[in-house]
C-alpha cells in the first residue's frame, strides 16, 4: 500500500489539500459578497457556522462509511446497494434532526439577544442549506468514495476534506440561495 508512505501521503494529500484551499477561497469570496446583509442579520451569522459543520460532518461520515464499505467489498455497485441506501438515510436523518435543533436553539437566541428574525427566515436558511446538503454534498460523498476505492486512492486523503469542504461551500451557497428567496438582496 504505497499511499502509507511519506512519498503516497504526499503525493495523495497535497492535491487535495490545494483543491480544498481554492474551495475555502470561493467560500470566503461569497461571504464577502454578501457582508451587508450577513452585518444586517445576525442570526444568519450566527446559523451559518452550524449549517456549515452539519453539511461537511455529516457528508464526511456518510463517505466515510462508504469508503469503508467498499474496501471491505460491501459496495461494489453504487445503485441498488443496501449499505448505500442505509447510510445515505442515516446521513439524511442525522442532518435533518441536528439542523432542525440547532436552528430551535439559534432562534432563541436570536429572541434572547434581540434580534428580531423571525423564525421562518431561520428555518427557511436551514430547510435550503439542507436539502442542498442532501442533493450536492452527499452526491459528491458516495461519488468520491466509490471512484477512490476504484483508483486505489486512500479515502482519507481525497473523501472527507473533499466532501467537507464541499459542505462549506454548498452551505454558503445555500445561504446566498435563501437571500434571495427570501427577498433579502438583490444580486
Amino acid at each position: 500500500m504505497s499511499y502509507y508512505t511519506v512519498k503516497g501521503l504526499v503525493k495523495g494529500g497535497l492535491p487535495v489539500l490545494i483543491v480544498t484551499c481554492f474551495m475555502a477561497i470561493i467560500v470566503g469570496l461569497l461571504l464577502g459578497y454578501q457582508e451587508n446583509i450577513l452585518i444586517e442579520y445576525p442570526t444568519l451569522l450566527i446559523l451559518m457556522p452550524v449549517l456549515l459543520k452539519i453539511g461537511g460532518d455529516t457528508g464526511s461520515m456518510l463517505g466515510s462509511r462508504l469508503s469503508s464499505a467498499f474496501h471491505l467489498g460491501l459496495g461494489q455497485r453504487i445503485f441498488n446497494n443496501p449499505v448505500i441506501r442505509n447510510s445515505l438515510i442515516a446521513a439524511i436523518i442525522v442532518a435533518v434532526i441536528s439542523s432542525a435543533f440547532v436552528s430551535t436553539i439559534v432562534y432563541f437566541v436570536n429572541l434572547i439577544l434581540g434580534y428580531g428574525t423571525s423564525a421562518f427566515l431561520i428555518f427557511g436558511v436551514n430547510f435550503i442549506v439542507v436539502l442542498l446538503d442532501i442533493i450536492i454534498v452527499y452526491t459528491i460523498a458516495v461519488g468520491l468514495s466509490s471512484l477512490s476505492h476504484r483508483s486505489g486512492l486512500d479515502p482519507d486523503d481525497v473523501v472527507i476534506p473533499t466532501v467537507a469542504s464541499m459542505g462549506d461551500l454548498v452551505g454558503v451557497i445555500g445561504i446566498m440561495a435563501a437571500i434571495i428567496v427570501f427577498g433579502l438582496t438583490v444580486i
